[in-house]
């Protein structure tokens, strides 16, 4: 894993210099990775130079539009499952912020 790492963040910021490529978050996740997607994309701001907003529009509509489920999920809009992540501060200043989280919000439903 170690000596991924580097190759990884190598290959993503490579990825991040091509206009207008989208990048997808997702996950094939190993054990132990459960619950902890969020350091992925800690990680690609952090070491890996993505921009706040584009790692949280990969994590979310983008992941949706890949899905082919951009109708359903993945932004706030009339007519969209109430899916929602409520976190402490401000992900867009402090990306480990998307640790932080307060309450989910699963079909409307306040989960704490």
């Amino acid at each position: 894993m170690e000596k991924a790492v580097p190759i990884v963040l190598a290959m993503f910021k490579r990825a991040l210099a091509i206009p207008k490529l989208k990048i997808v978050f997702g996950t094939d996740a190993v054990a132990g990775a459960h619950g902890r997607n969020v350091e992925e994309t800690i990680v690609r701001v952090r070491d890996g130079g993505q921009k706040p907003m584009d790692a949280i529009v990969s994590m979310t509509s983008l992941a949706a539009e890949s899905l082919k489920m951009q109708d359903q999920i993945g932004s706030i809009a009339p007519g969209r499952a109430a899916d929602l992540v409520a976190v402490s501060g401000d992900p867009l200043s402090d990306i480990t912020a998307l640790r932080r989280v307060t309450f989910v919000m699963k079909s409307g439903k306040v989960y704490r």
